[in-house]
């Protein structure tokens, strides 16, 4: 979903009440958790999460699952054992209404994201 909201909360109000809120509001919460420095801003008609102009994640919720979106996903995480079960795109980690996000390992996905991008290692596509 493009969001014309000005806001997250705005962005958030707009969402449906199914699982792709659910499941956005569970990644939102792990990246909040894992960096709460980062400012949460609408970017791209999306959830965006960064610094300054640096991004480091995208969050939108799309018709059938919700997605992630990180520079280049094979950068943060190159033998695939953190994303391991899920539907990654070169910069897009999707997450369809029956993965449930406890059992994945996103968590540790983003804290390693995050971690490189803190000292400036290159995670852009």
């Amino acid at each position: 979903m493009l969001s014309d909201a000005k806001t997250p909360s705005e962005y958030i109000e707009q969402l449906e009440n199914d699982w792709r809120c659910e499941k956005l509001q569970e990644i939102r919460a792990l990246i909040k958790k894992q960096a709460p420095q980062l400012d949460e801003r609408i970017h791209y008609k999306m959830l965006g999460y960064g610094h300054g102009d640096r991004y480091v994640f995208h969050l939108n919720a799309q018709r059938q699952y919700v997605s992630l979106y990180v520079g280049n996903a094979s950068k943060i995480d190159p033998d695939n054992a953190l994303l391991q079960g899920l539907n990654v795109g070169k910069g897009c980690i999707r997450f369809t209404k029956t993965k449930k996000i406890t059992e994945t390992r996103i968590d540790e996905f983003i804290a390693r994201a995050i971690e490189m991008w803190r000292a400036g290692e290159d995670v852009d596509c």
